[in-house]
């Protein structure tokens, strides 16, 4: 069903998945986006399974895989703190390019994974998996393999 949904989308999108292990739980990452002539990124879709033991605040556990993926989605993209001579280039938050709420992905589905396991962590597992999730949707829309961050180093930007 991913193979054939990834061949149908349009030149510039691309589908990007990615897993991960962190903080006892375990969590994968898809990620819909396109890629214009300028290199911006729109983020249209994303989403994510996590297996993190039993969830005892549903919504609770939402709200943090969302916000994970946004945060994840914010510093692969733009996020780094830069230093000279030991102080830390960036002074203030004006200097760190946050993402913003019009930028961020508009629908990011999570599935937890029914588990009668012990509960672990949620408030990391959903971050770790964005970054090549993002780079591989990247690839799939541009061709382009990116291997370090920020990728605002290399030209992409919301």
């Amino acid at each position: 069903m991913i193979r054939s949904a990834v061949k149908s989308l349009p030149k510039g999108r691309g589908l990007g998945l990615a897993w991960c292990y962190s903080h006892a739980g375990h969590a994968a990452q898809a990620v819909e986006l396109s890629v214009d002539a300028d290199q911006r990124i729109t983020v249209h879709r994303g989403g994510g399974a996590v297996d993190i033991g039993q969830v005892v605040d549903l919504a609770g556990a939402q709200a943090q895989a969302q916000g994970a993926s946004i945060d994840g989605f914010s510093t692969t993209l733009g996020l780094q703190v830069r230093f000279e001579n030991g102080r830390a280039l960036e002074q203030n938050f004006d200097a760190y390019p946050i993402l913003r709420i019009p930028f961020a992905p508009a629908v990011i589905d999570t599935y937890f994974v029914p588990s009668d396991f012990p509960p672990t962590g949620m408030g990391e597992p959903a971050l770790p998996a964005m970054a090549p999730a993002l780079a591989n949707a990247i690839h799939a829309a541009t061709g382009q393999r990116l291997r370090a961050m920020p990728f605002s180093q290399f030209g992409y930007h919301v």
